[in-house]
This record gives C-alpha cells, sequence and structure tokens, in this order.
C-alpha cells in the first residue's frame, strides 16, 4: 500500500487532491467502499475519459497542421516536420488500440481538429487562411496512413 494513503477519515479532494487520490485509491483497494467519496471518484473516472478524448484532438491538430505546411510550403519542408508527423500518428494509433470505444472519434472530431490545425497554419506559415482549403483535404484514413504525404501546392 502507498505509503501516502490512509483508511481512516480519508483527505478532503480540495484540500489535497494528491493526498486525496491515495486514500481513495487504498479505500478501494481495501473494499472500504464506506470511505469513497463516490461523487468526486466518479467525476474524476469521466474525466479520464475525455483526458483521452483531448489527447486525440491535439494530436489530430499537429498532424493536419503538419501535414498543411507539408503541403503548401514544399520549398520549406523539414525533417522536423516529416518526424512530428509520423510521432503524431504512432501516437494517434496507440491511442485508437488502447481505446476501441473511441474508434468513431477521429472522425467527429476531424472538422474541429482541421479548424484549429487551419488556424495554426495561418499564423505559422504567414499564407493567408483562405489560401488553405475550407473544408479538411485528407481524410482520416490518410491522418494514419503513415505512407501518406500530400503533394506540394506552389505558393
Amino acid at each position: 500500500m502507498n505509503k501516502h494513503a490512509r483508511l481512516e477519515r480519508p483527505r478532503a479532494y480540495e484540500a489535497d487532491y494528491y493526498g486525496w487520490t491515495m486514500d481513495q485509491a487504498a479505500a478501494v483497494r481495501a473494499g472500504r467502499f464506506d470511505l469513497v467519496d463516490r461523487e468526486n471518484l466518479a467525476e474524476e473516472i469521466e474525466s479520464l475519459g475525455k483526458s483521452e478524448k483531448r489527447e486525440i484532438e491535439s494530436r489530430l491538430v499537429l498532424v493536419l497542421l503538419h501535414l498543411l505546411k507539408w503541403q503548401f510550403q514544399p520549398d520549406k519542408r523539414k525533417g522536423g516536420w516529416e518526424a512530428s508527423i509520423r510521432v503524431q500518428r504512432d501516437r494517434l494509433t496507440k491511442i485508437m488500440r488502447e481505446n476501441p470505444s473511441l474508434k468513431h472519434y477521429p472522425v467527429e472530431e476531424m472538422p474541429h481538429a482541421y479548424m484549429e490545425a487551419r488556424l495554426a497554419a495561418e499564423r505559422e506559415t504567414g499564407i493567408a487562411y483562405e489560401a488553405f482549403p475550407e473544408a479538411c483535404p485528407y481524410s482520416v484514413a490518410q491522418v494514419f496512413d503513415e505512407s501518406f504525404f500530400p503533394d506540394g501546392v506552389k505558393t
């Protein structure tokens, strides 16, 4: 058992979050459900699931951003862009493998992620927002396809 966990009078959620988590884990492991802060624990469990969705969103934005930069600035391509695309794809694939119930989430999230990537591409490249396609030019399959890199567009 964790040396910080207590099985009597658990710490308050608001007063010491880390201590509270250790106390809650110890209470659950010991079967002391009378000491479990059910409402806050349920919220924290839901939050863990939401964090997986946020991780997918973040990584989608990064892949899309670098695909746009790759496509719209072919003369400025850098190994870092390719590496970033590959790393983010690998991490997305791992997240999806570990969370099969989220298999449709990238499709749902793609329009929002593309909008964010388009805004970031405008800021990072100096290319006008309107120069990028209004709708995402890449399919979810392409985003995950480790061999896909879009052809360049001369700007």
